[in-house]
């Protein structure tokens, strides 16, 4: 498969219809990207841009001097720092490192300033152009609780919850028992799992509340909270979503990301198991409906909590490019990133309702950490690194062998994602390349992935959000390959998903 994730065999997409169809009245085009981002989003911008023949600008601290992000960049320029709060959290460095090297856009991938309003403003101010929306779109759909109603007067369905003014306990009691428990109190103005807590009883609440706006106020520097009802063994489906700058929003089908740790997400995948077109219709709609309400522009993602009985509320909009966008491009064969510029340049969306998307994709995030100790970040250097070699197989990744994992930044080392015809197919190949990847150095969370994606649940599609944490001690033993392999086969054959060529062939 090409480095782009993009397979002429396995993707006969009519991608002339998609990739020839912008409008020619467009602003000048952008000549040089500053990437305001390190590791592998970094190098995946990058190879984009190189693409389309873009000038680029790498950034990065100290101990990124000599990361593959850098050396893969046409210029490159020193914040310095170690941090990423004194480098890449720098509002005022970046600027100045495009004005010095004359760089008239920035991607700022995501994390760190994908979704800072003043840094948006700043550029503008500029002259810079920002390749995500415009800062008022980061700015509704960055606040949980002022979302919820925006989005909720457009007729998209919003969880029961109270996200009033009042931050007084007495209230925050009286609204709990209107909504029922469980609830869930979360950070305003957060995200990634920060500042969340589950509420079971009324003797939790508070002490439930003043915890969650402690670590809200230390990790966003700011304490409100909202209260929602909590849903029991919620799916997680997101939407990826596209609009232009002539007001065109289009949907590019669902990813479901139900396998998370502590509300980080593990395994991603498209199209979402069990999972039928009525309800993704009605799904896919509220998503555009939720982008129109504030005049989306560029990539985006809309995420919904999917209840058991096909119940689904508005959890929150990501005004940025995902993660996990990697599965949204192996079963379409778009390029999200070209996309992203194209529309930053001011050129507009093919004018059809959605891309048309083939086979099943999956991602699972290689992390250097030791499951067994808590999932510890585990720091040192990479003595060996390989993947195997497949042309259904993408590796985005922003460490080689000889790389260092420092205690600084995120201990991500690779994205591993596969594509199959079909659902059990791609499961297959996930399990056959984690088990061919090799890691000498930190320890990394390989086998666990390999454990996790070995299940019979998640061969039925049948998990949850909490699925990793109910399983937990099982999924950190240590099976060996052979039972690995027996526990999956035993899963297939008892899989409810249609015209499974597996059991087919082998009944």
């Amino acid at each position: 498969m090409e480095e782009d994730g993009q397979s002429t065999s396995d993707l006969s997409v009519d991608l002339f219809s998609w990739l020839f169809s912008f409008d020619p009245t467009h602003m000048k085009p952008i000549q040089k990207i500053l990437i305001a981002n390190r590791g592998e989003i970094a190098v995946r911008v990058i190879r984009t841009a190189k693409k389309m023949g873009i000038k680029t600008v790498a950034v990065y601290s100290d101990p990124d001097a000599h990361s593959l992000f850098v050396q893969s960049a046409d210029e490159a320029f020193s914040l310095g720092g170690t941090d990423a709060r004194s480098s890449y959290l720098d509002v005022e460095k970046v600027i100045q490192a495009c004005l010095e090297t004359g760089a008239d856009a920035v991607h700022p991938g995501y994390g760190f300033l994908s979704e800072n309003t003043d840094f948006a403003k700043k550029l503008e101010k500029h002259g810079i152009r920002f390749i995500g929306p415009k800062p008022h779109a980061i700015e509704a759909m960055g606040d949980k609780i002022g979302s919820r109603m925006l989005v909720a007067k457009s007729g998209v369905p919003v969880v029961p919850g109270y996200e009033g003014a009042s931050q007084e306990m007495s209230v925050f009691k009286k609204e709990a028992e209107k909504i029922g428990y469980p609830i869930m109190a979360k950070a305003s103005a957060g995200g990634g799992g920060k500042g969340m807590r589950r509420i079971d009883t009324p003797e939790e609440l508070e002490p439930g509340i003043l915890s969650a706006k402690r670590e809200a106020l230390s990790a966003f520097g700011d304490d409100r909270i909202l209260l929602e009802k909590y849903i029991i063994n919620p799916r997680h489906v997101e939407f990826q979503i596209f609009g232009d700058t002539k007001g065109n929003i289009i949907h590019l089908h669902e990813r479901d990301c139900s396998l998370q740790r502590r509300h980080q997400k593990v395994v991603e995948e498209t199209p979402a198991p069990n999972y039928n077109s009525e309800l993704k219709s009605k799904m896919s709609d509220a998503a555009v409906m939720a982008a129109k309400a504030v005049q989306y522009e560029g990539a985006g993602t809309v995420e919904f909590i999917l209840g058991g009985s096909g119940e689904f509320y508005f959890l929150e909009m990501n005004t940025r490019l995902q993660v996990e966008h990697p599965v949204t491009e192996m079963t379409t064969g778009l390029d999200l990133v070209e996309w992203q510029i194209r529309v930053c340049q001011g050129e507009s969306l093919p004018q059809i309702k959605t891309p048309p998307q083939k086979g099943h994709a999956m991602e699972v995030r290689i992390y250097a950490e030791d499951p067994k100790e808590g999932f510890l970040p585990s720091t040192g250097r990479i003595h060996h690194l390989s993947f195997p070699t497949r042309d259904y197989l993408r590796i985005d990744s922003g460490v080689v062998s000889g790389s260092e994992i420092t205690m600084f930044y995120d201990p991500m080392i690779a994205k591993l994602i596969v594509w199959g015809e079909d659902r059990i197919t791609a499961i297959n190949r996930l399990i056959e390349c984690l088990s061919e990847t090799i890691v000498f150095g930190p320890k990394t969370n390989l086998q666990f992935l390999q454990r996790l994606v070995s299940t019979k649940e998640f061969a039925e599609g049948n998990v949850s959000t909490h699925f990793i944490a109910d399983n937990e001690p099982e999924l950190l033993s240590d099976k060996t390959k052979e039972e690995l392999k027996l526990a999956l086969a035993g899963a297939f054959f008892t899989s409810k998903e249609p015209n499974n060529p597996w059991v087919k062939e082998t009944t």
